[in-house]
């Protein structure tokens, strides 16, 4: 019995490693290439994605053969080289594990119909894959990992093809597409009853899809069988952001899947297509706090406590959400907060803008929000306005960052900076488009959208660029992102919604909020993905702002009843419409509190006193003020 079959026989949830190919790509390996021939031009850089994973806390390494069958290397004109590659890789994939971690030999799908699909018959398809797996036992692997099949029917004979070999374990992982479904139609139940008959030792999905559906098929799965279960899914489904193509699923995102996964059966756990050691970090850290830890020496399993794996040079410690600034902690352990949005001054003088910010100070408000550009107005940069808050008024900012000006490379640079001056709370918007302020004509980048800076923002967090490259010390925000639960098209601002919050979203800020109802119904539909919801609230002044807000301020919906309270009321005066902005802003502030986690108020016009106003409806600014006052 080899220790392999051990794990089968036990009930620990091992560690498999991420996507190969996305570690090759990001260490400059381009796309035209054979990544399997990478075995024997350059085993080196091989070996090196191999370690990285197993620092990572990876139990089992895969080989870098998912293309190493005799088709598929013959468009690169190298099936002469089938032998020597696979060979080659399971060699390579033992000196890195070096007795720390299991080899799997790695088979995908042939890149060919067979039948009655097309014209390669069983026989053919069977003898294909004998023959990389040969060469595979050669190498000197500890089991074989069939995946990302389609077809049944191919995986049958990939599997007979293994068996008329060796007794080597198998793991026999089969893809899903969105409706849970394979592409050919056949069912998890399905697939997983066949599987189970032709003998897989265990029997998963990998690749295709995003670990919420693969959790979804897996439950399915665990109906049917008694055979362990694995599950290695992408990082997300790969966004395409402006024609670039992003797999969005953080780090964090993943691990918190991997804990609903074992806990729905899986006792094989790792990624696929856009996963990095980052993400297999936090995975094996999720798991060694499910399971003990199982460490190979010397052919010996030994359970060990769970430890934390640091990796080199990618992985760093992430600061936690509570250490990264006061708005985080109070975000972090579910207290109410207050900001006040403020912008930034039109000219070079921000002394009566700070002057204003320091009321807020004094009321006891936790930040200033300060929009970057809105509306497309000529402004002071944001980013320097809130450094000058933070240094000269000790309030923090919570900066909004658009990516409308500025393509990656400065969105990159200016996060960077942002984070070597202090600034440590974002919020991540699109931004509006240059046609709605008084410079239409000028350009505007949005080389990606707030999606894809979310995901840049949580990468740095995790110290890399875009490009997964170390950046050194990682950055420290705490990311919030828009929301708008009165969209138009509520389902597509949902569906971003769940993409900000796979992204890294830690935080979201709504528009401003005249229907409470609608916000309700917003708040319900998010419990999967909820995360905290800071809720906007804008104070109108007169009828003719109301008009302004509800027709030319995207995302802004005044109800018919607040426009006609305010018709009425301003038909009386500037003062009586003003009052009766203040007092709806009220009840929405007190009708919403205990619905969301924090609130945040516009300052019309930046008068910050009448923000203030509204903030006095809540009981503890009430009592401040009473107090302030006395004194």
């Amino acid at each position: 019995m080899d220790n392999f079959r051990e794990l089968l026989s036990s009930d620990h949830v091992t560690v498999f490693d991420g996507a190969v190919g996305t570690m090759l790509y990001a260490k400059g390996v381009y796309i035209n290439r054979s990544y399997d021939e990478l075995n024997l031009t350059n085993p080196d850089l091989v070996r090196e994605v191999h370690e990285e994973y197993i620092r990572a806390g990876a139990e089992v390494v895969e080989t870098n053969t998912f293309g190493a069958t005799a088709h598929k290397l013959q468009q690169y004109g190298l099936e002469g080289s089938l032998r020597e590659i696979n060979v080659a890789a399971a060699r390579i994939a033992r000196a890195a594990a070096d007795e720390r971690a299991f080899v799997a030999g790695a088979i995908g799908p042939l890149g060919l119909r067979i039948e009655p699909y097309g014209p390669t018959s069983f026989a053919e398809a069977k003898e294909m894959f004998k023959a990389q797996a040969e060469a595979l036992l050669e190498g000197g692997v500890d089991l074989f990992v069939l995946e990302t099949f389609s077809d049944i029917s191919e995986m049958r004979e990939a599997l007979h093809a293994v068996r008329e070999l060796c007794d080597l374990p198998v793991v026999a992982q089969m893809t899903v597409q969105m409706d849970g479904n394979t592409l050919f139609g056949t069912t998890p139940e399905v697939f997983t009853t066949r599987l189970d008959e032709w003998g897989a030792d265990v029997i998963g999905l990998n690749c295709g899809v995003g670990p919420a559906i693969v959790l979804n098929a897996i439950e399915k799965m665990r109906a049917v069988t008694t055979k362990k279960l694995s599950a290695q899914p992408n990082a997300g489904l790969p966004r395409d952001v402006q024609g670039r193509q992003f797999y969005m699923c953080s780090p964090e995102y993943m691990a918190k899947y991997a804990k609903r996964l074992i806990q729905a059966g899986v006792k094989f756990v790792g990624g696929c297509c856009g996963t990095t050691p980052a993400h297999i970090k936090l995975i094996a850290d999720a798991v060694h706090a499910l399971s003990p830890r199982q460490r190979r020496i010397t052919g010996q399993l030994r359970q060990e406590p769970a430890s934390v794996v640091e990796l080199k040079p990618a992985d760093v410690q992430v600061v936690p959400l509570e250490e990264r600034s006061h708005w985080a902690r109070k975000i972090a352990r579910g207290e109410f907060v207050t900001t006040c949005e403020v912008l930034p001054p039109k000219g070079c003088d921000p002394e009566k803008t700070l002057d204003s910010i320091r009321l807020l100070k004094e009321a006891g408000v936790d930040a200033v929000n300060i929009p970057d550009g809105p509306r497309a107005q000529t402004r002071m940069s944001a980013q320097a306005t809130a450094v000058l808050v933070e240094r000269e008024i000790g309030l923090e900012s919570v900066l909004h960052y658009c990516c409308r000006d500025r393509n990656l490379l400065g969105m990159m640079s200016d996060l960077l900076g942002a984070a070597a001056l202090g600034l440590r709370n974002l919020l991540v918007i699109t931004g509006d488009p240059p046609k709605m302020g008084p410079y239409p004509d000028a350009t505007a980048v949005f080389d990606i959208d707030s999606i894809g800076l979310t995901n840049m923002v949580n990468k740095l967090n995790h110290g890399l660029d875009l490009g997964n490259n170390p950046v050194g010390c990682p950055t420290s925000f705490c990311i919030g992102v828009g929301v708008n639960p009165g969209a138009i098209n509520l389902d597509e601002e949902i569906k971003r919604f769940e993409y900000k919050v796979e992204a890294g979203a830690e935080f979201a800020i709504t528009q401003p909020v005249f229907d409470v109802e609608q916000l309700r119904i917003f708040l319900k539909r998010i419990e999967h993905v909820r995360i905290p919801v800071v809720a906007g609230i804008w104070p109108l002044v007169s009828y003719r702002n109301a008009e302004f807000l509800h027709n030319e301020v995207p995302g802004v919906n005044v109800t018919p009843e607040i426009m006609e309270r305010m018709r009425r009321a301003s038909d009386k005066g500037k003062e009586a419409g003003r009052d009766e902005g203040l007092q709806i802003a009220r009840e929405s502030l007190l009708e919403v509190r205990g619905l969301i986690q924090g609130v945040q108020v516009s300052a019309p016009f930046n008068n910050v006193r009448y923000a203030l106003e509204v903030f006095a409806a809540l009981p503890e600014f009430g009592a401040r003020r009473a107090a302030l006052e006395s004194a």
